[in-house]
Order: structure tokens, then sequence, then C-alpha cells
């Protein structure tokens, strides 16, 4: 009976956590369509202003980490109130903000709220939803991001044609509607053994990460060398603090290096996604933002539909079966990106299927896969860590792809491409498909090699 009413339990708060996610994906990217106006009514220039999601996107990748180790010692509950209580204050900021500056902390307010969310994304269906249907669970999850992902710069056009961008704040005080819930539902005696916080570890593997994404993005090698500088102080201070930010016999788990390790490289690649879909578009295509923006809604809306679907292959099939499915959809997508670059903008929205529910199915099965290698004492940080990366390779993948798109290339290496424009492109997907080629094999031998030991790489 205890079990039963726990499954019901797991099961509304994935409800809600969807709808979260939803808003916070929303929230994230609603506002990257605005920049050029933001600019304009400050003059500001464009790099200035990229502190609107540049700011947003490092605070995020650095309070998840921290949310998930607070998570290991404290109530999830109150650790959640406190982030979405944050969220919506920086949403109230940024809507009666009538400078560029006080906008800016509003929207860092809000990335210290909303950090919270991706750290119970993975938290709540570890905790409340058993192994043999957490898939399904992960699958909501995805659903949730991918609609966030598709209704953003949907209704953030929208917004804009009527009223002012700062009324974008306004769809983020949705988020509130969720907390009766959570302190409903999340339980009472979820709480470790809170011990001394390790603040100053925790300042040096945020200072390491945003000096490193920072320095890369920026093409800068000082700051990229000062924050290797600022890791390197950080393994120090976790091998010799009593009680650290992060317990070093994680990092002991081969297990779980290897799949942070994988969904590092497959993040940063899957990333180009994002990022270079939208620059062919408009470089290649001639695509307004707009249109542009509805062009990427049928990937992100198939993600949506077929998320739940990847989630049930996972628990009925395993995460080894649903990663080879997710890195053939991803395959097939950049080997057509790469041979038909100059083709018809409606074939490229068709070709964005396949990565982007190829890259759903895999982050199911990376998260999945993760939950089933750590113990329970070390899921907070864990899962944090697995979150912080994701963003770091996004981060990264930013700058290289920025970088390799400005270089340009003469020349095509895709045989199979005959049409003269978007050489650039084209090279790029062609060794992101060479890429997962690698990979592919490294995962089938390992996996095989782990069978034949007897270790399970899906947990």
């Amino acid at each position: 009976m205890e079990k039963e009413v726990q499954q019901q339990t797991g099961e509304k708060l994935m409800l809600v956590l969807m709808f979260t996610l939803i808003i916070s994906a929303m929230s994230g990217l609603m506002f990257n369509i605005v920049l050029p106006d933001i600019s304009k009514e400050f003059n500001l220039s464009i790099s200035q202003v990229s502190w609107f999601s540049s700011a947003y996107a490092l605070i995020y990748a650095i309070g998840t980490v921290t949310y998930g180790k607070l998570a290991d010692s404290f109530k999830l509950k109150n650790l959640l109130t406190f982030g979405l209580i944050l969220f919506a204050i920086g949403s109230l900021v940024g809507l009666v903000s009538q400078t560029f500056w006080l906008a800016l902390v509003g929207r860092c307010l809000q990335a210290m709220g909303a950090a919270a969310i991706p750290a119970t994304a993975m938290i709540i269906p570890v905790r409340y939803i058993a192994p043999e249907r957490r898939g399904s669970a992960l699958g909501m999850a995805a659903v949730g991001l991918a609609l966030g992902s598709a209704l953003g710069p949907v209704i953030s056009a929208l917004i804009v044609g009527f009223a002012h961008w700062r009324w974008l704040f306004c769809i983020p005080l949705l988020i509130l509607i969720t907390l009766p819930f959570y302190r409903k539902y999340l339980k009472d005696e979820e709480q470790g053994v809170p011990g001394k916080f390790d603040w100053f570890g925790g300042g040096l593997l945020a200072a390491a990460v945003a000096l490193f994404l920072l320095g890369v993005t920026n093409g800068t090698w000082w700051i990229m060398l000062v924050g290797v500088l600022a890791l390197v102080f950080f393994i120090a201070r976790i091998r010799t603090a009593a009680d650290p930010f992060v317990q070093p016999k994680l990092f002991e788990n081969k297990e779980y290096l290897l799949v942070l390790m994988l969904a590092f490289l497959i993040n940063g690649i899957g990333f180009s996604l994002y990022f270079l879909s939208p620059l062919l578009l408009s470089q290649v295509h001639q695509l307004t933002s707009s249109w542009i923006g509805f062009a990427m809604v049928p990937a992100a809306i198939a993600s949506a539909l077929l998320g739940r679907k990847g989630g049930k292959l996972a628990d009925l099939k395993g995460n080894s079966h649903l990663f080879f499915i997710a890195s053939g959809s991803l395959l097939t997508c950049f080997v057509l990106l790469s041979t038909f670059t100059g083709s018809s903008p409606f074939f490229i929205a068709m070709f964005l299927i396949f990565g982007n529910v190829g890259q759903s199915f895999m982050l199911i099965a990376m998260s999945n896969s993760i939950s089933r290698t750590l113990p329970k004492e070390q899921i907070g940080v864990g899962m944090g860590l697995f979150s912080m990366m994701n963003f770091i390779a996004g981060g990264m993948a930013t700058g290289v792809y920025s970088w390799v798109v400005d270089v340009g290339s003469e020349g095509l290496w895709n045989p199979l491409n005959i049409k003269p424009n978007g050489f650039v492109y084209s090279n790029i997907f062609f060794v992101l498909a060479a890429l997962h080629v690698v990979i592919l094999l490294f995962y089938y031998f390992q996996y095989h090699r782990a069978k034949r030991k007897g270790i399970q790489l899906e947990g």
C-alpha cells in the first residue's frame, strides 16, 4: 500500500515538474530574440547585452551543482521553495526595471533561483520513482524541456509584437503555481545529515567554471589558464578539507566518470543543433529571426511527443538500447545536414527532427545511467555535476563553433554535397557525424566488455 502511494505521489510530482521545466526552459530562451531591441533601447553593443544570456547561463551552471550539493544535506522541499521564490523575485525586478543594469540584476536573480530546477529534475525521479520506471519519468522531464524550448521563442515573438520586451519577465511568474504542489507532495523526511558547507571549495569550483567558460567563449587564453588554476586549487581543496564540497570518492566511481565523460562529449556535439542551425538558416538561407524560430519548432514538438516513448524504451530494453537508437538518430541528422546544407529550409527543419529527438533520447539514457551508478548520499551532488557539465559542454562548444564559423572554409569535405554554399556548416556537421561514429564504437565495445565482466553500464 505504501509503495502504491509513493508511486502515485511520484507521478503527480513528475507532472508538476514537467510544467516547471516548461516555464524554466522558456525563461532561458525567451530573451535571445530581443537582444537587438535591448541593445537599441539602451544604446549598447550586442556583446554588452549578450550578458543577458551569458550571465544567466554561467550562474545557472554553477547554481545547479550548488543546489545539488545542498540537496544531499537539506530538505529538497525547502531548497526548491527558496529557488522558486528567488526566481519570481528576479522576474519582478526585471519587470519594473528602467535601466539595463537593473534588468540584468533581475536576470541574474532569475538564474540563481532557476538553478534549483535542473537539480530537482534529476533528484525527484531518483528519490520518488522506482528504478524500473525511472526512464519514463526522465522522459517526462525531457518532454517539459522540449515543450519549453519550442514555446519560448514563439511566445516571445508574440509578446514583443504588441508589448514591451520587459513583459517577458511576467511569464516566469507562472512558476509560482507549482509551489503549493511541491510543498504538498515532497516528503518532510527527505533530509540528509547537515554538515558544514564548504563555501570555499564551492567558490573555487564556481571560479574555475566561470573563468574557463569566459576564456573559451572570448578566446582569451590567460583567463582560461586562471580557470584551470582555480580547478587545481579545487582538487587540492576537496582532498584536504574535512567536509569538502565534493567527496573525492565520487571521482573514484569509474562507471560514473565514464558516463560523465560521454555525456560531456555528446552534449557538446549536440549543442550544435541549437547554436549552428539558426546561423545556417540565417546566413545560408537568409531567413528572418521569426521564420528561424518557426523552423526550429517541428523538431522541438517531435521531441516533446516522443520523449515519454524514449523513457519507456529505457525501462523496457535498457539504457544501452536507447543510447544506440539516439546515436543512430543523431548520426542521421548530421549526415543529412552535411549533405544537404544548401537545400530548402523545409528539409533542414525536417532533418533537425532526427537531431532533437536523438538528443532528447540521449539525455534520458545518460541521466538514467548516471542515477544508477551513484549511492544515495551522492545523488544530489553527482547529478548536479552532471547538469553542470552539460552547461560547460554547451558553453565550450559555442566558443569553438563560433571560431570555426568566423574562420570559414574554402574546401568541401563531404563528397556527397553538391551545393555551392554553406561549406563551413557542411564541414562542421561532417566532422560531428564522424565524432559520433567514434563515440558509438567506443560505447559499443565498452558496453560488451562491461557485460563480460558482469558490470552493467545501465546500472
